[in-house]
């Protein structure tokens, strides 16, 4: 599976699963733009660990430039994708992969560490993609990978600005994967479980040791290969790769005396019954699912 003559935009790539990334797509032959500002894991401060990538990517034999811009900075964001068409002449591949952490219980969580966040995974994430979107329609052709989490997909404790935010990027992909489709841009979503300076001290030891960035790397490849398919959400981590699903239960109609509170409470064992659930592929489905019990 290679990548010559594609141009790449890596965002947190300074280090962790953005580093892996933009390493393994210069490896085989994209020319990569590393984006990392070199923040803390909160977001603080700064450093010059996309340069450090772009050395590393240069001593191997590949080609790379670094940008420091913020993914919260829509401005930033536009340079970006300006470098990359001013240096290359296309931009080919987006993966969305800066993110930072302020885990608290939400009742300890304040408005700024649930902002940031927010900022950050989403905006951040809505900010990189409108960045090169009109390139990639333009061209028609795009690979766009989008970082969601098992805390957005399925709630954890202590991360509700990073859960918010995660399954916030999850309705973005669906919308972006529906209207790029006839651009061929195929949009998709990972949710990557590695041991990262994200999760240092949140993973056990021997956890931490077998959930490397590398072993999550062949999902997002495939993911912005030129035959990925469109519109999944991947789970990967220690080599292991899974697919989930927003699904919908058939569900029940009600009316008359039971189209009430009490109906929905007597009828609740059949309208979350998963028997006959089905995965729609837009949200419009659910609508027609709901007018084809009208009879």
């Amino acid at each position: 599976m290679q990548f010559t003559d594609r141009v790449a935009i890596v965002t947190g790539a300074g280090g962790g699963l953005g580093r892996a990334y933009a390493l393994e797509l210069a490896r085989r032959g994209a020319r990569v733009i590393v984006n990392d500002p070199g923040g803390a894991r909160d977001g603080a401060g700064g450093s010059g660990a996309a340069d450090a990538v772009v050395a590393e990517i240069a001593a191997a034999g590949g080609t790379a430039l670094a940008d420091h811009g913020s993914v919260t900075d829509m401005d930033a964001m536009a340079a970006m994708a300006a470098l990359a068409l001013d240096r290359f002449g296309r931009i080919d591949i987006l993966i969305n992969n800066a993110g930072i952490l302020r885990d608290r219980s939400f009742a300890n969580m304040t408005p700024a560490d649930f902002d940031a966040v927010v900022a950050v995974h989403l905006t951040g994430t809505a900010n990189a993609t409108r960045a090169v979107w009109g390139t990639m329609r333009a061209q028609g052709y795009g690979r766009i990978l989008m970082t969601a989490s098992s805390s957005g997909l399925f709630g954890n404790f202590g991360q509700a600005n990073y859960g918010a935010a995660k399954l916030g990027i999850v309705g973005l992909a669906r919308t972006l994967h529906l209207e790029g489709a006839k651009y061929d841009i195929r949009v998709n979503t990972l949710a990557p479980t590695a041991g990262t300076r994200m999760t240092q001290d949140i993973l056990p030891e021997q956890a931490f040791a077998a959930l490397t960035p590398e072993s999550v790397v062949p999902a997002a490849v495939f993911l912005v290969s030129e035959n990925a398919p469109a519109g999944a959400i991947v789970g990967a981590g220690a080599g292991v790769f899974q697919s989930a699903y927003v699904t919908l239960t058939p569900g029940i109609r009600l009316s008359g005396d039971t189209l009430s509170a009490e109906g929905v409470a007597a009828h609740w064992a059949a309208i979350t019954d998963r028997h006959g659930e089905i995965v729609p592929g837009s949200g419009a489905e659910q609508a027609l699912s709901i007018l084809r019990q009208l009879g």
